[in-house]
């Protein structure tokens, strides 16, 4: 991965991150939570913004009393290590509890630009 990726997806993150801050701030969780979902997918395969991901989103499921969520977080924090270190991640999964830890997932256009993939399921 180049170092203008690299930067351009940190850059792509703390907007998510604002994003999804302002949303939570203004109580509109579940906007918050899609600019959360957004920021997963692209921080997935970097071990650490990878954690950084799951522990706001453990955050936002804590202030919101969403019990579940608080544990499939919990969860997916334990399995963030060995995911990032075997490279066995489910490409394009949001994070969140409501889909399998092991789900592949469609990527949006707008991400998969982010993340130098090809923008024409076509092309690879």
């Amino acid at each position: 991965m180049n170092s203008n990726t690299i930067s351009s997806r940190n850059a792509f993150l703390a907007e998510e991150y604002r994003r999804a801050a302002k949303a939570a701030k203004e109580q509109n969780f579940e906007e918050a939570w899609h600019h959360l979902e957004r920021a997963h997918v692209v921080a997935q395969d970097r071990f650490g913004p990878h954690c950084v991901a799951h522990l706001r989103m453990l955050r936002l499921a804590w202030r919101v009393g969403d019990w579940r969520e608080v544990c499939g977080q919990m969860f997916r924090l334990a399995l963030a290590p060995l995911g990032n270190a075997t490279g066995k991640l489910p490409v394009g999964n949001t994070g969140r509890s409501n889909v399998s830890a092991f789900t592949r997932m469609e990527i949006e256009p707008e991400i998969r630009r982010v993340l130098g993939l090809p923008t024409n399921r076509n092309d690879g």
